[in-house]
């Protein structure tokens, strides 16, 4: 039989290829990189992956030019929409993924609790990495 669609899958091992990802660890209460002695605390594995996640989400994509045009997140873009609240709240979690899914390091993003209270966008994500499960709230 001839398939129309081939399949394709991930290839096995691929966190092997990657190497350790390190970052600065953040204060997520304070939004801020975490600073001791004047340099930067590091981090790695899910600690910073957990972190790159944050910032990307956090930082509006294509705004800044230091930044790749795949690094941050589009969620400004509903600023100011006449969207329905349950199509804002759909447009969020797609933004968010998207801005998370181009890491090698992540393997799958769920958006859950998605609500605005006022202009404020609250939400959890999950994120299944490399190097396991984490999550945190926006």
């Amino acid at each position: 039989m001839t398939q129309l669609f081939p399949q394709f899958t991930a290839p096995a091992g691929q966190s092997r290829d990657l190497p350790l990802y390190r970052d600065v660890r953040m204060d997520y209460d304070a939004g801020r990189p975490m600073w001791e002695s004047g340099s930067p605390v590091l981090v790695t594995g899910l600690e910073a992956v957990k972190g790159w996640a944050w910032r990307a989400i956090d930082t509006a994509r294509y705004r800044y030019p230091c930044f790749s045009w795949s690094y941050g997140c589009e969620l400004e873009a509903l600023i100011g929409q006449p969207y329905q609240a349950d199509t804002k709240r759909s447009e969020a979690e797609r933004y968010v993924k998207e801005a998370l899914l181009v890491s090698p390091y992540i393997r799958s993003v769920r958006v859950s609790d998605t609500r605005f209270e006022g202009s404020t966008l609250h939400m959890t994500v999950e994120l299944t990495t490399v190097y396991g499960d984490s999550q945190f709230s926006i």
